[in-house]
């Protein structure tokens, strides 16, 4: 299968999605960030200097949703219309379990933007705490689930 973003010449731009169906739209993706159990404690705990972590991460994911097409050349500007991002505390990674959903109604996917959703809660996450653990690992980060569209249902 050929990829969608490079023209017959192969260069680089943007899908035409004007001859799509106006769909209702929804991605799921998700990550962690792994931590020394210290680092886990401060947060469990709400003793980080910067704030709570959790509350500024899930703000963090929600901007980074809506900014996606100002940070990925190539994807579209769609009116989302739903970001939810979920951050669990995980005492067995230990660290921070990330959930990123998007909706929209439109012709084309929110993949790129729940992606997005959850890089940034996880950046977020390593900024807020790297001023006590600058060995945090941010990993994991996948799609779980898409749905509407052409191509329909895909879960990981």
């Amino acid at each position: 299968m050929p990829l969608t973003h490079f023209d017959t010449k192969g260069d680089a731009h943007m899908v035409d999605v004007s001859d799509k169906d106006v769909t209702n739209r929804i991605a799921v993706a998700e990550g962690h960030v792994k931590m020394a159990r210290e680092t886990y404690d401060i947060i469990a705990e709400g003793r980080a200097k910067k704030g709570d972590v959790l509350a500024v991460a899930r703000l963090a994911g929600i901007m980074g949703a809506k900014k996606t097409p100002d940070l990925i050349p190539l994807c579209h500007p769609l009116p989302v219309t739903k970001v939810a991002v979920e951050l669990t505390l995980d005492p067995d990674l230990p660290g921070v379990r990330i959930e990123g959903t998007v909706k929209t109604t439109g012709q084309t996917g929110v993949e790129m933007e729940a992606l997005t959703a959850v890089s940034t809660a996880a950046l977020t996450v390593y900024d807020m705490a790297k001023a006590v653990d600058k060995a945090m690992e941010i990993g994991g980060i996948r799609v779980m689930l898409k749905d509407g569209g052409k191509s329909g249902r895909y879960e990981a």
